[in-house]
């Protein structure tokens, strides 16, 4: 074996053991669903509860994750605790962008919707253009890793945009709405299988759609009787599912059972 392509496949090795995310696993889907239901109800909890208002919620949040995000960034590899802290923040902060949107600025949630489906769309075209590959697993370096924070950011606006829209402005209620995105979400995965759609556009359209069905599982839990809610509320509610990652995330710290194990291309001559 020649010392470059020794030196290559060391290289291979050490950039696949910096990527900084979790495999796309159950465990990654459970998580996500159960931190997108949080950035529903743990936005109203603090806004309503606590009383701090929609601009008093927005900045506590947007500091929270900031910092969450410091410390992602400066990890080395992947680590549960970090990364999903920051999902859940992003998923409360994306709540709150298309809050602002709807209540302080009154702009509708059609209108938001489009506005962000832009935002994401532009997104995705410059992480394509600077890196060639839209894949998580290929998140290795800062530069990629922000291209996919500001991604998932602009995923959690869109859904909560079009998860009210199709909830509550266009009256199809939370119980349906659940069952129309979970449909989309079978259909697509029914697609995937039949390799009708590639991986990673399918582990995008359903990243997205599972932010409008936590959301509709979130206002179904914590919502009053009278408007289609079981009546929960945002504090029990939000209290179940943060428990509910912990304990996942605990578990996966312990097993490792989602980390991504460093590879070395099998591509390159031995």
């Amino acid at each position: 074996m020649s010392s470059s392509t020794e030196s290559k496949k060391d290289l291979t090795y050490l950039r696949s053991a910096l990527i900084k995310v979790p495999e796309v696993s159950a465990y990654f889907w459970i998580i996500k669903i159960l931190a997108t239901t949080v950035g529903e109800t743990f936005a109203d909890f603090i806004n309503r509860t606590l009383e701090l208002g929609l601009n008093g919620t927005s900045i506590v949040m947007s500091l929270a994750l900031a910092i969450a995000l410091v410390i992602q960034f400066r990890n080395k590899g992947y680590i549960p605790a970090s990364y999903w802290s920051c999902v859940v923040l992003t998923s409360v902060t994306g709540t709150l962008l298309t809050d602002n949107l709807t209540d302080n600025l009154g702009v509708s949630l059609l209108v938001s919707s489009a506005v962000f489906l832009v935002a994401l769309c532009i997104s995705f075209a410059a992480w394509f253009k600077s890196e060639g590959t839209l894949s998580i697993h290929s998140i290795d370096t800062n530069r990629r890793e922000g291209f996919y924070w500001v991604t998932i950011l602009l995923t959690f606006a869109l859904g909560t945009a079009t998860g009210d829209l199709v909830a509550e402005r266009w009256a199809l209620g939370y119980g349906w709405s659940f069952w129309l995105f979970a449909g989309v979400i079978v259909s697509i995965s029914i697609f995937y299988r039949m390799k009708l759609v590639g991986s990673i556009f399918a582990f995008w359209l359903v990243y997205i759609l599972t932010r409008p069905l936590g959301a509709a599982i979130g206002d179904f839990l914590s919502q009053e009787k009278k408007i289609g809610g079981i009546g929960l509320g945002a504090t029990v509610t939000s209290a179940l599912f943060l428990l509910a990652i912990i304990a996942v995330v605990t578990f996966l710290s312990v097993t490792r059972s989602d980390v991504i194990e460093p590879q070395i291309d099998s591509k390159l001559p031995s």
